[in-house]
């Protein structure tokens, strides 16, 4: 099984000495004055930027026992669009903070610069703090910051003044700030803080554009925001990203909204963690709090992934005698006075699960969760994250359409529907044709399962633009045929179902190329054995075939499958010749498909017919399913 990495990040490697700690949640007054410890201070500097073309003011924190004698390192700390240099001053204060935790020994003494972010000759936060110009001076401060105010304190201050002791953080469009200033110069800033980074934050493409770079110069990244601020999205892109490139960072979500409360208690942990060697085994120890997964409906905190890989479920049924979560495995869920059923499962595996509540016996969707065709039934589902999914991702790239089309059957006498992606330019490259991958899903799926559980439309948008596939036309067919499934009426009625009308209507309605070099099939599941019929029987129609997780079921089709294996045997010259490609894949020793497609290929072999075997561990599972199709795609039309 692979590795599972959830939103609380962590890959540093680092040597570890006895200053290092681990790091726990802010406990009940780490924030109140206590009389009876040393205090630091706080001064009032001025100093001249050429860059504003004025004299500008900053505060400065110096620590409990500071002397002028010994060299300390610097944070930097960045206030947010309403506020000025007084903003943590007056609201955060942060030098409370701080001397808590050097009367506990908890932190390296450090001096402590807060400006004022926004670079201008007038630089108060009055008026329309949104205005242009205003904004505009929060980036202008990068420069202000680096040729003007850096320089003044280390002149007037005994500061070590290389990048190792140098860090950055700030809240909200502080937090921005830092992310831009700290990642952007990563030759003066070895410690960057984000504390719910507002929508100034880079994209994570500009922030990081070199991976490996950030990985060798970064000491220490920390993001960290409410789980129910409305800007979260910002930290969770930038997180993704950083994520899918193996930059190491922690990715904090706290209880909370875009307020002083998450702000003051990212500064007690990310400050413990500054200038000295960061133990990796305390961060699973510091977040506390879930993160509502994707497939939440707006507005919905729960269900929620923890940390550690659990999920915690809840809904309010006051009159419910009874409520259990089905997740495969039943949960019994509690009641608290409010009438609110809850339960936190074991640590689930990484991908896409299925779930129903069963409230006084009757299955049903949970209300605050979008719903997917599975099961045979609407089911809600969700998604727990992992390492290496990145490749499915949202990026910035230009994106293809996902296309929903009714064609009438004549097979079934009915009217059906296809799901069906054109990649990006398809409108407006009017004079090209393109090649197609037809397209199965399994049992109790249909031709939704593809397009929303799948992502194949962000499968490929991405490999195009990585030029590692060809666009292509993505056609999502609904293998559900009226017939008992498995059965050879139901393989040869689906046959005919793709000939005479799915592919007809593709090719009438769709700019598509018609020969058969042009043409593949695949599918996963019961689709990949529809795919085995319908492609190993067609090979003049298709010349690349796609199996996922599949292979015949015995004995349950041991007529179906043996009438098939003459047939190859028979036929194995044209088949070799036929198919470009004919490329099995299975989701390792865990998976269900995996003895029946080892027995499938051991006759492949005495039969000679040429395969490519491809194995992906973790089971008969729509994160497999993806991956597939991500090394499908990559290896046909080509």
């Amino acid at each position: 099984m692979k590795q599972r990495i959830f939103f609380l990040i962590v890959i540093f490697v680092i040597s570890l000495n006895a200053n290092s700690q681990t790091v726990t949640s802010a406990p009940f007054g780490f924030d109140v004055v206590r009389a009876s410890i040393p205090h630091g201070k706080i001064d009032t500097v001025y100093y001249k930027s050429k860059t504003v073309g004025t004299t500008r003011r900053a505060l400065v924190y110096t620590p409990p026992g500071y002397s002028k004698n010994k060299k300390y390192p610097v944070l930097y700390l960045l206030h947010g669009i309403g506020g000025d240099e007084f903003e943590w001053l007056n609201n955060g204060h942060p030098q409370v903070i701080l001397d808590n935790l050097y009367a506990e020994k908890k932190i390296v003494p450090m001096i402590v610069v807060l400006p004022n972010g926004r670079a201008m000759k007038d630089d108060r936060p009055v008026g329309n703090i949104y205005s242009a110009d205003k904004v505009q001076a929060f980036a202008a401060f990068e420069k202000d910051l680096l040729h003007d105010l850096i320089p003044f304190i280390e002149k007037n201050y005994p500061v070590l003044k290389d990048r190792e002791h140098r860090a950055i953080a700030g809240l909200s469009m502080g937090g921005g700030q830092a992310l831009n200033f700290g990642l952007g110069n990563l030759d003066k800033f070895a410690w960057v803080g984000a504390f719910s980074p507002a929508p100034n934050t880079e994209q994570p493409e500009e922030l990081v554009p070199n991976p490996e770079k950030a990985k060798e110069q970064l000491k220490l990244l920390w993001i960290s925001c409410g789980d129910k601020d409305g800007l979260i999205t910002f930290s969770r892109r930038t997180h993704d990203y950083l994520r899918a490139n193996n930059v190491p960072h922690i990715y904090y979500i706290d209880h909370g909204y875009h307020d002083w409360n998450v702000w003051k208690h990212s500064l007690y942990m990310f400050s413990q963690l500054l200038f000295k060697p960061v133990d990796p085994s305390a961060f699973p120890e510091i977040s506390d709090a879930g993160r509502p997964v994707e497939t939440d409906v707006r507005g919905a905190r729960y269900p929620q992934i923890l940390p550690d890989g659990r999920a915690i479920f809840r809904i309010k049924a006051p009159e419910a005698h009874n409520v259990q979560l089905d997740l495969g495995k039943r949960y019994n869920m509690t009641k608290d006075s409010e009438g609110v059923w809850e339960v936190t499962t074991d640590s689930l595996s990484e991908g896409f699960h299925y779930y129903s509540l069963i409230i006084d016996g009757v299955a049903v969707a949970d209300p605050a969760s979008e719903t997917f065709y599975g099961m045979g039934r609407m089911a809600s589902g969700f998604e727990v994250p992992f390492k290496g999914d990145g490749f499915y991702e949202v990026r910035n790239v230009p994106h293809g359409d996902i296309r929903i089309k009714r064609y009438y059957s004549t097979v079934t006498n009915t009217w059906r529907e296809i799901y069906l992606y054109t990649p990006p330019g398809y409108d407006e490259n009017v004079s090209e044709k393109y090649p197609v991958l037809y397209i199965l899903h399994g049992g109790g799926e249909d031709e939704r399962g593809w397009a929303m559980q799948g992502k194949a439309d962000l499968i490929l948008d991405n490999l195009i633009a990585e030029k590692k596939a060809v666009p292509m036309i993505l056609v999502m067919v609904d293998g559900n045929m009226p017939l008992p499934p498995f059965g050879e009426d139901i393989l040869k009625s689906f046959d005919a179902e793709l000939k005479q009308c799915v592919i007809p209507f593709v090719q009438k309605n769709y700019r598509v190329k018609t020969d058969a070099q042009d043409r593949a099939l695949a599918g996963l599941s019961m689709g990949g054995i529809q795919t085995l019929y319908a492609g190993i029987n067609n090979t003049q129609l298709f010349s690349y075939l796609g199996v996922f997780s599949s292979g015949w079921i015995l004995p349950m089709q041991s007529n179906i499958a043996n009438e098939q294996y003459r047939f190859m045997a028979k036929n194995a010259g044209m088949i070799n010749n036929n198919l470009k490609l004919l490329w099995i894949a299975v989701g390792g020793k865990e998976d269900i498909a995996y003895n029946n497609c080892q027995t499938m290929l051991s006759k492949f072999n005495k039969m000679n017919i040429r395969y490519q075997y491809y194995e992906y561990p973790g089971g008969h599972t729509w994160p497999v399913w993806r991956n597939d199709l991500f090394h499908f795609a990559q290896l046909i039309f080509k």
